[in-house]
């Protein structure tokens, strides 16, 4: 009876203690699709091997850098182990950058990969996340 509803006696700051915040609210959240675009400044990756471990579906973060001294409104994406592929391209970042300034929480999944000459292309769906 995995789908039977369990009351205990734990409030949420033991619940928090015992487990990750995002295995506390995944069950209550939807991904809602924004757009398709590909991760800018592959190219200027220190280590390139970061791009060895990439999959089609990975999940990717996106975390806002605000005092980024190209881009004002820069959005870093980062593979699941936090590492820095490069950026959100700054013609596509407007917006995602009033939802993320806003509290929102958005993310991105690796959707293709292609060697290109000098770098390798990663393209990108990036989503909202709803509660």
């Amino acid at each position: 009876m995995a789908n039977n509803i369990v009351v205990t006696s734990q409030n949420a700051v033991a619940l928090s203690e015992q487990f990750k915040t995002e295995e506390l609210i995944k069950p209550l959240q939807k991904e809602i699709f924004l757009f398709d675009t590909f991760v800018a400044g592959t190219m200027y990756l220190e280590d390139e091997t970061i791009l060895n471990d990439l999959k089609v579906g990975a999940a990717l973060s996106l975390r806002r850098e605000p005092k980024n001294r190209f881009d004002e409104n820069a959005i870093r994406v980062e593979d699941e182990k936090g590492r820095k592929l490069g950026y959100v391209p700054e013609k596509d970042n407007p917006v995602f950058t009033r939802l993320m300034d806003a509290g929102k929480m958005l993310t991105a999944k690796v959707t293709d990969i292609k060697g290109k000459t000098g770098y390798t292309q990663v393209s990108m769906a990036i989503y909202l996340i709803d509660f």
